[in-house]
């Protein structure tokens, strides 16, 4: 099969013909001659319009074909709009001012979603900036065809960017484990400005709400979600209890000096874990601790108890066991575990509205471990920009242009 015929096999050039096709050691190129059969149209607003001249010559990357890099050269017109004045015509190869195909972008973002934007562009001889261009056009085209119409539950939670407090807040689709939006640091504002993007019609089908018990969070979704159940997310709950918990073996190992540190020494994992994922050794030394008269030992029992509470199947059993609860950590005289219990007693409502639609951030926190191995995977990136685009372009299962030929 000769080039041409492979270029018209992977190009759309509707309304264009291939021309010569050249070989020297820059690679291939493949020249693009307008037919002039078929009307010309404007680039901004696709209307017919009228020749007026030709440009030079623009050079655009292709899909390269056994490794040897393809050009396409082709000198545009510009025509008289009458809508738009005079613009540069429309070619369907590409897309704006970019000096690469659309199916070039196409095969360069796939291959971003497997690597570093560096290692991509080392492979196939391009700048680190065209494959950011490449992953930029495919996640615009994403957005702008994302159908949400089938957004109901939602979860909301937050990642670190970078060290310090440098956070980007995630909405992510809890029926598709998709992410549907990503925002800049972690204030009401930000939140705020999703459901801005979301709009009032979408936002009034959105059935349930996961996030964690941050006031910010709890105030907007309330002010512009109304309609929706808020739910506190269980695995939030569940670390606040474990801070507990710790903070009272932490408080204990200061009162009682470094004899009882030396007895408690090693021992955080062990009253933190499951019991079911203890070793035989971590389980034997439990056991000889729990013997004592410790006061982690009364905070380990409430917190295993606490694990009955989200076995409830009715939202007035739980309510009733919590109340239970709080009595029991509110007279165990341990500080840390008092403050847990008022916190859960705050935060009540939207606790128990577990109960009435079970939903929870658990699938979130494994999408925010990919969003972390991203950023690993590419030693980081400077800009938010850079890398909220790269989290919808390989988190948001977002829509991709149509092309001639999938190459990825």
């Amino acid at each position: 099969m000769l080039v041409s015929q492979l270029t018209k096999l992977t190009l759309d050039i509707q309304g264009f013909r291939v021309g010569r096709v050249q070989g020297d050691t820059s690679g291939i190129t493949v020249d693009i001659a307008p037919d002039r059969r078929h009307l010309l149209f404007c680039s901004r607003c696709g209307s017919a319009a009228k020749y007026r001249d030709t440009l030079k010559s623009r050079y655009f990357r292709h899909v390269p074909l056994w490794g040897i890099p393809v050009w396409l050269r082709y000198s545009p017109r510009r025509v008289r709009c009458g809508h738009c004045g005079i613009k540069v015509e429309y070619f369907p190869w590409s897309t704006g001012k970019h000096r690469f195909t659309t199916a070039f972008a196409h095969f360069l973002a796939s291959w971003a979603r497997l690597l570093p934007w560096k290692h991509v562009a080392q492979l196939f001889g391009c700048s680190w900036g065209t494959v950011a261009a490449a992953v930029a056009q495919m996640v615009e085209y994403g957005l702008d065809h994302q159908d949400l119409s089938n957004l109901t539950h939602i979860g909301i939670d937050e990642i670190s960017r970078e060290k310090g407090q440098v956070y980007l807040t995630n909405v992510y689709d809890l029926n598709t484990s998709s992410l549907v939006w990503s925002g800049e640091k972690r204030t009401k504002a930000t939140i705020t400005n999703f459901f801005t993007s979301l709009g009032p019609n979408k936002t009034d089908k959105l059935e349930g709400v996961c996030c964690d018990m941050w006031e910010p969070y709890a105030q907007v979704i309330r002010e512009m979600a109304p309609k929706s159940t808020m739910v506190f997310d269980k695995f939030h709950i569940v670390r606040h209890l474990n801070e507990a918990v710790d903070q009272v073996r932490r408080d204990e190992i200061r009162e009682k000096g470094q004899k009882h540190k030396d007895l408690v020494k090693d021992t955080r994992y062990i009253w933190l874990k499951n019991p079911w994922n203890l070793t035989d050794k971590q389980a034997s030394r439990l056991s000889a601790l729990e013997k004592l008269n410790l006061k982690i030992n009364r905070a380990y029992l409430l917190k295993e108890s606490f694990r009955q509470f989200w076995s409830y199947e009715c939202r007035a059993s739980a309510k009733e066991f919590l109340d239970k609860w709080f009595w029991w950590a509110t007279h165990s005289r341990l500080k840390p575990m008092r403050n847990f219990a008022w916190m859960l007693r705050r935060k009540e409502e939207n606790i128990l509205s577990y109960f009435d639609m079970p939903i929870s951030n658990g699938s979130v926190e494994g999408l925010n471990n990919k969003a972390k191995v991203i950023s690993h995977r590419a030693y980081g990136f400077r800009s938010a920009k850079n890398y909220i685009r790269n989290l919808y372009h390989c988190m948001g299962g977002l829509p991709e242009p149509q092309i001639m030929h999938r190459f990825v």
